[in-house]
């Protein structure tokens, strides 16, 4: 099997890269360009140069990692967000489609408004609030509507222990800080890119090893991807400081100096969805599987990042 992935130095790509490898030949790509001088470009910007690079190489399988990400920064520059999280994927699916190739796509809990408490399925209406949503359920529907073989999974509140994330910052500042203000009224489930990139290998592997036919056909779609159970950015933060604290790292705020405040004393360029609970039922059931709680993956991120 011949695997490339596009994005391959972003958190989730990075993982990627270690749980596609077993899988056959895999050919790693970053935005910068072909570090191996073959002409290949991983430029989700350059859509001619893409689509020639999907040709030249034909997959089995294309997993599209790379994506505009900055969600404040989206709505100043709504061209280039639609051109990286829903023109790219596009090319990407008709070239797929062409040549039967399975593509793997990832999309979004912002796809939603937020509204409610309840866990969102794949067959919700979607009404996204931010440009940043708008632009990856374009990206979505043009995939489906291309016609190719195709896994989306949407997933939210994306870490890694590699590069920056909300447990590093909240356990700087809570080092530096006497107090804390942290927003406690949007709740999803934080899920690590480790997690995202075991699910797409195992995802992967069962689509590509059924025989063809309505069962193979039945498990391609539309999934959403995130750890069990959910939490608030507040008892997020919260939950990373004790344990922090508790593995004798230096942390200067009490537990009762990390303060609870509402969406709306932190405006933001976009507005986030206050309900990002996804259910999973669906991705369980299809390939058997059974997702870990949130506090697992983040515990063991912590251990990584804080050498422990």
């Amino acid at each position: 099997m011949k695997l490339l992935l596009l994005g391959r130095n972003g958190q989730v790509g990075w993982e990627l890269q270690r749980s596609l490898a077993p899988l056959g030949e895999l050919i790693a790509l970053e935005r910068q360009g072909d570090a191996g001088g073959q002409g290949l470009c991983g430029d989700l910007s350059r859509l001619d140069e893409l689509a020639r690079t999907v040709r030249a190489l034909r997959p089995d399988v294309i997993v599209n990692a790379a994506a505009h990400t900055a969600v404040d920064k989206a709505e100043s520059e709504p061209e280039q967000a639609r051109l990286l999280n829903a023109l790219a994927p596009q090319v990407l699916a008709r070239e797929a489609a062409q040549t039967g190739a399975l593509l793997v796509h990832y999309s979004t809990d912002y796809v939603f408004d937020g509204s409610g408490s309840a866990a969102r399925t794949e067959t919700e209406a979607t009404a996204p609030l931010s440009v940043y949503g708008g632009s990856k359920l374009e990206g979505e529907q043009l995939i489906q509507a291309s016609g190719c073989r195709h896994l989306t999974f949407r997933t939210s509140w994306v870490y890694a222990a590699r590069g920056g994330n909300f447990a590093r910052t909240m356990l700087r500042l809570a080092a530096e800080r006497d107090a804390l203000n942290v927003i406690d009224d949007q709740v999803g489930a934080p899920t690590g890119a480790d997690l995202l990139a075991d699910v797409t290998a195992h995802a992967i592997r069962v689509v590509q090893g059924a025989p063809a036919g309505p069962r193979r056909d039945e498990l391609l779609g539309l999934y959403h991807l995130v750890a069990s159970g959910h939490t608030s950015w507040h008892a997020y933060a919260s939950f990373v400081i004790e344990w922090a604290r508790a593995a004798g790292q230096p942390i200067r705020v009490a537990p009762e100096a990390i303060r609870p405040i509402p969406t709306a004393d932190y405006p933001t360029p976009a507005q986030r969805p206050l309900n990002s609970r996804l259910a999973t039922d669906k991705l369980q059931q299809a390939f058997g599987l059974q997702l870990p709680d949130w506090q697992q993956g983040v515990s063991r991120m912590l251990t990584e990042i804080l050498g422990r």
